[in-house]
């Protein structure tokens, strides 16, 4: 039973959790290397973080026998995190000004703990110098760089004169920070278009903008500047020249406090959607042995220029000429590090901790190894059917990570049961498989994308197998630019054509006769139904979006061979009904589907290639019954404008009366602290607001209507 004490400091109550043993969690990794505890390094470190990023930090520790400290806001209470800590600290309530970015109350948490070294994560208060500062002022290490390295890599204009000064590429831009959106015009005019408008402070994608005319650079320095406001508390940009159709490659360094510092070869970051990452690995198809080792040698120049200590991340963009220039130094561990992991087989957690400790590194440059290749899928609680990914809230009803398939490793920090809601980063797990080569590693991920079962929120596994599995993406032809490229009209999930629509077809009817049949056997329903149990052929109808298709489908065993559109396909599984995953052999093909539900009246959402696909299996005399029946007319969405996420009304720019242009701005909705600007369809005139600025909208709820 977990003993419980408060202490109530000042005017705040922080309460504290210790734990006899850390309960079992969803956060499993199966990762190449290995740590020996042999050195003494810390008792107790706090973890200053949540997540997926919380648990890897307390796993390592665990093994290196250090005993964790988690901190928690009060809807995380029951967070996986929270369980895995050997303590937890509530720190404050949901919203992260008030607990994960409260410096008072994680110093509090310290105090009472006794922790006596913090690791940050990322995100959060990790490149924040001034809570670096407090912990040094208190005795408590930080593990991370020190104050003078996160200063000067994190504000991007001293990082980028001090990259300069050491010799390191740099992309053409102004060097100074821009104050108004009219001193951004001229900036942008003179560096010439396109242009990136960018926080100084920060990253991750955040307040962040390309703009290719005077209009979008005005627009881009108002939402890049409240961005960087909102989420690093800073509102300072800076503008450089865009490099067009780049590829996003950064560097992995290692450094101690003695001045040795390596480069752990590279990870190629290139697909994005709005500036953030969605799939990474490590290495990169497109770097030759030279390009790696300039990358990595002018890296190094850097780190060494900052006196850094600790791991670190160096960014650059990278031309089809293989030019590379200096994008920005990241002062903390990266979401991305598993790959690196991968492929090197050093912890990088545990080297962070041994280096704060002041030890030096084990390692020499030549025994930086690049075995074998390693892709990252960073699964997010997202629509990707809209701007590649709007986030979605919900609780995780069911959930189970594929990690029964070997070379397979999940980073994550919630189990079934948890709750994505609006407050933090909508990240459910970094999904990593290992091979030998790329192609095998990306065979594996095909594997566990198809494997791994989340329900209760939307996800991006559709939009993650359609990328690993495309052929610019296979080939290694991609940039920054591939989703917009691969699907300029937006991500429509997998296109079916006719082998595959046959396959999901025949798999559906297949799967409507072994549950009308089982229903039958069991409950012995009197029902009419579309599958007789006294015969082992039957016809019948399957929907499938607006068409119909005539099936003929007979049974024998665990076996079915069906007859639709002109073609045979022989469907072979267990037929497990009670299982989300459903197994068949499709023409001699294994393929590994979904059952999302399935009704008595024929209704069935099936998960196939990665996609979902809403079909219904009728009899003949249902469907032609059906054909009869009134289609619902839709919702005229030209006049209404609902929220396309839930999120936080950040600007109402319209009211009752308004006239709104075709593009107008009609207000911005917050969600995760990225800003979405809603815009009008049409030309009308504003009939009503149903919003106002500081009020927390749904997905579908109604904001504006126009006449």
């Amino acid at each position: 039973m977990a003993a419980l004490r408060a202490c109530v400091p000042v005017s705040r109550l922080v309460l504290v959790v210790k734990y006899s043993s850390c309960r079992s969690c969803a956060v499993t990794s199966r990762t190449p290397y290995s740590t020996v505890p042999s050195e003494k390094t810390f008792d107790k470190i706090l973890i200053a973080n949540r997540g997926e990023i919380a648990c890897r930090v307390i796993k390592t520790c665990k093994k290196m026998g250090i005993q964790t400290v988690a901190v928690h806001s009060d809807v995380d209470s029951n967070a996986v995190h929270v369980k895995m800590a050997d303590e937890a600290v509530c720190v404050g309530p949901a919203p992260t000004s008030k607990s994960y970015l409260n410096m008072d109350a994680i110093m509090d948490a310290i105090r009472l703990t006794g922790a006596q070294a913090v690791h940050p994560g990322y995100g959060f208060l990790s490149e924040n110098k001034d809570f670096a500062k407090r912990l040094a002022a208190v005795g408590v290490t930080f593990i991370g760089p020190d104050t003078h390295a996160i200063q000067a890599m994190g504000d991007k204009i001293e990082s980028k004169l001090i990259a300069k000064a050491a010799k390191v590429n740099t992309i053409p831009g102004f060097d100074g920070v821009v104050k108004t959106a009219e001193d951004a015009v001229k900036i942008a005019q003179q560096i010439g278009y396109p242009v990136m408008i960018k926080a100084s402070a920060g990253g991750g994608g955040k307040g962040m903008r390309i703009a290719w005319n005077d209009e979008e650079t005005r627009e881009g320095f108002r939402f890049s500047s409240q961005e960087a406001a909102s989420s690093f508390g800073d509102d300072r940009l800076l503008i450089e020249k865009y490099i067009d159709n780049p590829r996003h490659i950064e560097i992995q360094v290692l450094a101690d406090k003695h001045g040795n510092v390596l480069w752990l070869n590279e990870r190629e970051c290139s697909i994005q959607r709005r500036n953030q990452k969605v799939v990474e690995e490590a290495p990169s198809m497109f770097l030759d042995a030279d390009t790696r080792r300039v990358m990595g040698e002018q890296a190094v120049q850097l780190a060494k220029a900052v006196k850094y200590s600790s791991a670190g991340t160096v960014e650059f963009l990278v031309d089809s000429k293989k030019n590379f220039y200096f994008l920005e130094m990241n002062t903390r561990l990266q979401v991305e590090h598993p790959v690196t992991e991968c492929i090197t087989g050093l912890d990088l957690v545990e080297q962070m901790i041994r280096i704060a400790k002041g030890y030096q590194l084990q390692q020499k440059q030549e025994d930086i190894p690049i075995n074998g290749w390693a892709i990252e899928s960073r699964v997010y609680a997202e629509d990707p059917f809209k701007s590649f990914g709007l986030p979605s809230i919900g609780r995780l009803s069911q959930y189970q990570e594929p990690l029964k398939l070997s070379h397979v490793r999940v980073d994550s920090g919630i189990e079934e049961g948890s709750d994505i809601n609006i407050y933090y980063d909508p990240m459910i797990s970094k999904l990593v498989t290992y091979g030998a080569t790329r192609a095998e590693a990306l065979a594996r991920m095909e594997d566990a994308l198809d494997n791994y079962v989340i329900r209760g929120v939307t996800h991006n596994i559709p939009l993650l197998r359609e990328i690993i599995t495309h052929p610019r993406f296979v080939s290694g032809d991609i940039s920054t630019n591939f989703l917009p490229e691969v699907y300029p009209e937006g991500f429509k999930g997998h296109h079916l054509d006719e082998d595959r629509c046959r396959e999901l077809l025949a798999s559906a009817a297949a799967l409507h006769v072994t549950s009308q049949l089982y229903s039958h056997k069991i409950l012995g329903t009197q029902r009419v139904s579309s599958a007789p149990m006294d015969q082992n052929n039957w016809e019948l109808c399957v929907e499938l979006g607006q068409e119909l298709h005539d099936i003929e489908i007979s049974k024998s065993g665990n076996s079915y061979i069906v007859k639709v559109d002109g073609g045979q396909v022989e469907v072979c599984g267990d037929w497990n009904l009670a299982s989300p995953l459903l197994p068949l052999t499709i023409n001699g093909t294994c393929r590994m589907l979904q059952c999302l539900s399935k009704e008595s009246s024929g209704n069935i959402v099936l998960q196939y290639m990665g996609t979902l696909f809403k079909v219904r299996v009728l009899s003949k005399l249902t469907a032609k019954l059906n054909s009869y029946m009134p289609e619902k007319v839709s919702e005229d969405t030209s006049s209404i404008l609902r929220s396309p996420m839930p999120g936080t009304v950040v600007a109402m720019s319209v009211k009752p009366g308004d006239t709104v242009a075709d593009g107008q701005e009609i207000c911005v909705i917050e969600a995760m602290k990225m800003q979405n600007s809603l815009t009008a369809v049409k030309q009308a005139k504003v009939k009503s607001v149903h919003c106002q600025p500081g009020e927390t909208v749904g997905e579908g709820d109604l904001l504006v209507e126009l006449e």
